[in-house]
């Protein structure tokens, strides 16, 4: 009796949005894991080279449309950590 040769897989690359809309978060906070541009970068985010989106600044992410069918992500920034902290609190239950 043979087995065959072909019983491999690779695991799931967990390529998801990680930071939903009107989130708040901080600097480095990777936004959206992705293959290409499905979404573009707008203000206040970064774009690294296997096209990960994350956070500039502390904030809020706002998932925008722009011309027929892109989709661009921007943070909207809070005044200080304070703040952001603030807001942190209060949605925190």
């Amino acid at each position: 009796a043979g087995s065959t040769k072909n019983g491999r897989d690779s695991p799931g690359q967990r390529l998801v949005v990680k930071i939903y809309g009107d989130q708040v978060f901080k600097p480095g906070a990777i936004i959206v894991r992705q293959r290409g541009t499905k979404f573009h970068a707008g203000n206040n985010v970064g774009i690294g080279k296997d096209h990960t989106i994350f956070s500039l600044k502390y904030g809020l992410v706002k998932f925008e449309k722009f011309g027929p069918d892109r989709k661009k992500i921007s943070v909207i920034s809070c005044a200080r950590e304070s703040q952001f902290l603030q807001s942190k609190k209060e949605r925190s239950f």
